[in-house]
């Protein structure tokens, strides 16, 4: 395997095409596609080595086909939105490539994301004799990672835990998301819920928060939303009694979602406006400065990781797997901020380890099920390092298990 086929050039997309340039012993090919070519061009622009593109409709599975046998690829990381990953995956398996996303699907006017539709494929995929990574990001795919390593290497059986997220930056701005706005808002915006003893706990959007000691950041307030890996990892953990995840919001981002969920701008349903259907989300979306514009002037950090209680040996122990990147290396580097950085380098260092061998198999996959130490090596030498540290339960750095009424 050497040809790579990138569907969507938005900012972790474009993170993916310029991180697949700087390792051409692997890739040989790298070709990016979008429903607007102007944007893959100017990624084009940016790579250390030379790379193709093409304009696109990630949703026309005949146009995806062609292209994949067009450009002999033979893994396609898929780049694009949630709404897209059903049609991407039917023309990868029309075309016999291996597929990689980074979400779960998604539907476009229906709030909520999920796994559901993309695990059945698990026996086509199986019968084609290809592999399908789901949700190889950040959150999901690195962390889902921590958690495997942890079930190799350090636990027994894991038997709590608490997934991270912090981004300390500041962009400048007044109001803008880090990633795709749409799918930002409709994430936040929905009710969350969290796994425990077995069941699903639901809670009203963004109603739980407590400070959290995020390493190499300190003490900030998180909140806890649901998060599409705690969906898979309550299949593939031993011994899990609860998982819960939680991100922050600063006090600005969370004023103006007030006021635009007041005024009706988060809806993801249709109105008719002087004639025209438009949906409110999707024009918010138009209005908001582009992800992949922010990287310029960005300070501060990433902190993501997953606080882990468990038992080896019979005996307790926590511990705590994470990352730190720095919004200004990783301009310094491609260019962009560390949000984009920290989802686009694991998608393609999935797909170098698929390439070299090291993640095989045949079907669906989701990443803590394929193995922890090729991946967590090569994710380091790529960009985002990773450490381990002991949690002493109670202590600032931990997560209490009981949480407030909601």
């Amino acid at each position: 395997m050497e040809n790579v086929l990138i569907i969507g050039a938005g900012a972790a997309g474009a993170v993916v095409a310029k991180k697949c340039a700087m390792n051409r012993d692997i890739f040989k090919q790298v070709h990016l596609a979008s429903r607007t070519l102007s944007r893959c061009q100017a990624v084009q622009k940016q790579c250390k080595s030379e790379i193709t593109v093409s304009e696109i409709d990630a949703e026309d599975v005949a146009a995806l086909t062609a292209l994949i046998k067009r450009q002999k690829s033979d893994i396609v990381i898929n780049m694009a939105l949630g709404y897209q990953n059903l049609a991407i995956m039917d023309a990868c398996l029309e075309a016999g490539a291996h597929y990689i996303d980074t979400a779960c699907s998604e539907v476009r006017n229906k709030a909520g994301f999920t796994y559901e539709t993309q695990w059945p494929y698990h026996e086509r995929f199986r019968e084609k004799g290809l592999m399908a990574v789901l949700g190889c990001g950040f959150d999901p795919g690195v962390t889902n990672i921590y958690c495997a390593y942890a079930q190799e290497n350090l636990m027994d059986e894991i038997h709590y835990v608490d997934i991270i997220d912090c981004n300390d930056g500041n962009h400048g701005k007044a109001f803008a998301t880090n990633f795709n706005t749409e799918i930002n808002i409709r994430e936040i915006t929905a009710r969350g819920r969290y796994w425990k003893n077995g069941e699903w706990v639901g809670i009203d959007p963004l109603s739980i928060s407590r400070m959290i000691d995020f390493p190499g950041v300190g003490l900030r307030k998180g909140f806890l939303i649901y998060h599409e890996e705690e969906e898979s990892l309550v299949h593939n953990l031993r011994g899990l009694k609860q998982i819960r995840f939680w991100m922050t919001f600063s006090d600005n981002y969370i004023k103006h979602l007030d006021v635009l969920q007041n005024v009706g701008m988060t809806r993801i349903d249709p109105v008719i406006y002087k004639g025209v259907e438009i949906v409110p989300l999707q024009f918010l979306a138009f209005m908001l400065p582009d992800p992949s514009s922010l990287a310029i002037n960005y300070t501060g950090k990433t902190s993501i990781g997953c606080i882990m209680h468990g038992i080896k040996d019979g005996k307790p122990v926590s511990k705590i797997i994470y990352n730190n990147s720095d919004h200004a290396v990783c301009n310094d580097e491609i260019g962009s901020q560390a949000v984009s950085y920290t989802a686009g380098v694991p998608a393609m260092t999935a797909a170098l380890v698929m390439m070299k061998g090291l993640w095989t198999g045949k079907g669906v996959f989701n990443a803590e099920q394929l193995p922890s130490k090729p991946f967590l090596e090569e994710v380091a030498r790529q960009g985002l390092p990773w450490h381990v540290k002991d949690v002493t339960p109670g202590s600032e750095s931990d997560i209490p298990a009981e949480l407030p009424a909601a």
